[in-house]
């Protein structure tokens, strides 16, 4: 599937939590007064993955505050979600696509080149999608985006800092 794009309708979804409780994006939409940054990352507890996370939870204070919520997708099972959520203090919720359904439909499961191997994964990649009041359209997309810095570049150009 191509990369969301802003403007796009960004799909719904329903997946399972760190607890296994099912969570869509209509709902996390209702949350938050301006948005949701909905982030796929590869794999919970690497080393990549854990300074992105723990950007978002450094700063979720200030996301809160401009009316965001903050969502990550990967692969892992709810178990490793919740295992990564309790080590490193995880204050928001962790989803699990491990048949990769949602990250196709969002651009963020392909082709990845690393160490000039060529193979099939998670694009690390961030979306910010309108809230409930609004019409839930793709307010921001970046895409194969770096762990380190990330954050604080969105938080930049959402105007939050």
């Amino acid at each position: 599937m191509p990369e969301l794009t802003v403007g796009d309708t960004a799909p719904d979804f329903t997946l399972p939590d760190a607890a296994g409780a099912d969570v869509s994006l209509t709902t996390l939409r209702r949350s938050a007064e301006h948005g949701v940054v909905v982030y796929f990352y590869p794999r919970a507890s690497t080393p990549g993955c854990t300074k992105e996370a723990c950007d978002f939870r450094d700063s979720l204070a200030a996301w809160a505050a401009a009316g965001y919520a903050v969502v990550g997708i990967s692969p892992d099972s709810p178990r490793a979600l919740a295992n990564f959520a309790r080590k490193q203090s995880l204050p928001f919720t962790l989803l699990s696509d491990p048949e990769h359904r949602v990250m196709e439909e969002w651009g963020a499961w392909g082709e990845k080149k690393n160490y000039g191997r060529t193979y099939t994964g998670v694009i690390r990649s961030t979306v910010v999608v309108g809230s409930d009041g609004t019409d839930g359209t793709v307010r921001l997309a970046r895409y194969n985006v770096r762990a380190t810095g990330h954050v604080a570049r969105l938080r930049k150009e959402l105007g939050i800092d």
